[in-house]
């Protein structure tokens, strides 16, 4: 995530449509706080049926407003106009069937709608609804119809099992995903700098298996590349991840494909070159496996004292020599000691147009950490800097680097 330091002079307005997936939204507004944001909390009459006010004043330490103080005179200027003016970032979630079809023909006839009217900034759609509901045509044409408005980001709606017993699409994005986003839009000013590029990135440390159970690799859980997928997303990006096992889940509108070994990887990547416009190898290779593989376990007094080793492909190296002159190629050089050396080496060899090199010898930096340093270095010759950050942030740091 971003680090409180950016956040803190951050203004949020949290608007909470009727629907169940509104008990979640106390997390997204404690997270929000605790992070250093300054949040402000509206609630429809109907999201007041599922959870209170009083709940997200406390979480939010302020007033949370509702139609009742829209009403009252009791403001120096009209309370939507003061929130409208006061944001920069509207987040509507729940979104539902009923503020979407507002918000998509320009009704305002509550707080929500008439402070998004009021307002000019970017507004994050969080949709939750029953899986019947989601998928009217009525309610496809006004969501898709509002996102071409360049103002509104939506995160569209996870499958699952609905409050209703319905398994299907319908559900709210988690807290966590939301909180991200809102980052991401916080850093950008809501600009799709990225809008009409694939982007093609490998995560992740490959495995390169000596059996069933036993395998050659390394420390890498793939939160860069994650991060990176995330933030090319939110700028407006097609995604498409190619990763290593992980723990993280992929985000809402990311196309993810895992893979296990380098050759797998190389295949995959090599599938998609084609239609890329930015390249970024974040995945940390294997340089060689075993050079046999037996489907059945080794028993201990089967392996050998010295393990045969095989090379495997340089996917980097092979890309660099592939690309297309609109291409633009990043890699990632992960060093102890002196890192500007060897990237430098690197961006030349390999043909890259970009190389980020990061230490993976100091504290709270590099393989399995949620934060990161890094210099980025190109082929015209820059070298920028990156000091100790989250990787949300490094990652956003490289696209404005590279755009």
């Amino acid at each position: 995530m971003l680090s409180s330091k950016n956040l803190k002079s951050k203004r949020v307005v949290v608007a909470l449509g009727g629907g169940i997936a509104a008990y979640k939204v106390c997390e997204l507004v404690s997270t929000l706080f605790k992070s250093g944001v300054e949040v402000r909390v509206i609630l429809t009459k109907s999201a007041q049926e599922f959870i209170t006010p009083l709940t997200l004043a406390t979480l939010s330490r302020h007033q949370a407003y509702t139609d009742d103080d829209f009403w009252q005179p009791i403001y120096s200027r009209p309370l939507h106009i003061e929130l409208g003016e006061w944001a920069d970032l509207i987040v509507i979630a729940p979104l539902t069937a009923n503020t979407l079809a507002k918000l998509t023909y320009g009704m305002a006839d509550n707080l929500l709608t008439n402070t998004v009217l009021a307002s000019t900034c970017p507004v994050l759609l969080a949709p939750a609804m029953n899986t019947d509901m989601w998928e009217q045509v009525a309610v496809q044409r006004n969501w898709l119809q509002l996102l071409t408005n360049s103002r509104f980001y939506g995160m569209g709606t996870a499958s699952g099992l609905l409050a209703c017993d319905r398994i299907g699409a319908g559900r709210m994005a988690e807290p966590a995903e939301i909180f991200v986003y809102i980052q991401s839009l916080l850093h950008t000013q809501g600009i799709r700098d990225l809008a009409g590029k694939q982007v093609l990135i490998s995560a992740g440390g490959t495995r390169e298996y000596l059996d069933p159970v036993r395998f050659i690799g390394n420390p890498s859980t793939g939160k860069m590349g994650l991060a990176l997928a995330q933030a090319a997303l939110h700028r407006g990006a097609k995604v498409i991840l190619v990763h290593c096992p992980a723990s993280w889940d992929v985000p809402l509108g990311v196309e993810a494909i895992p893979v296990i070994s380098a050759d797998e990887m190389q295949q995959v990547m090599l599938e998609h070159l084609a239609n890329a416009d930015i390249i970024i190898m974040s995945a940390a290779v294997a340089d060689v496996k075993p050079k046999e593989y037996s489907t059945e376990k080794l028993p201990k007094r089967s392996l050998p004292e010295n393990l045969p080793l095989a090379a495997v492909p340089d996917i980097v190296a092979e890309i660099g020599n592939r690309k297309q002159p609109h291409q633009y190629l990043i890699g990632f050089a992960a060093q102890t000691g002196d890192i500007i050396t060897p990237a430098k080496e690197k961006l030349q060899r390999k043909k890259l147009n970009a190389i980020v090199a990061n230490p993976i010898d100091k504290v709270d930096s590099g393989f399995g950490s949620d934060n990161n340093q890094a210099v980025f270095l190109d082929m015209s010759g820059r070298e920028v800097e990156i000091p100790a950050c989250s990787k949300l942030e490094m990652a956003h740091y490289l696209f404005d680097f590279v755009v």
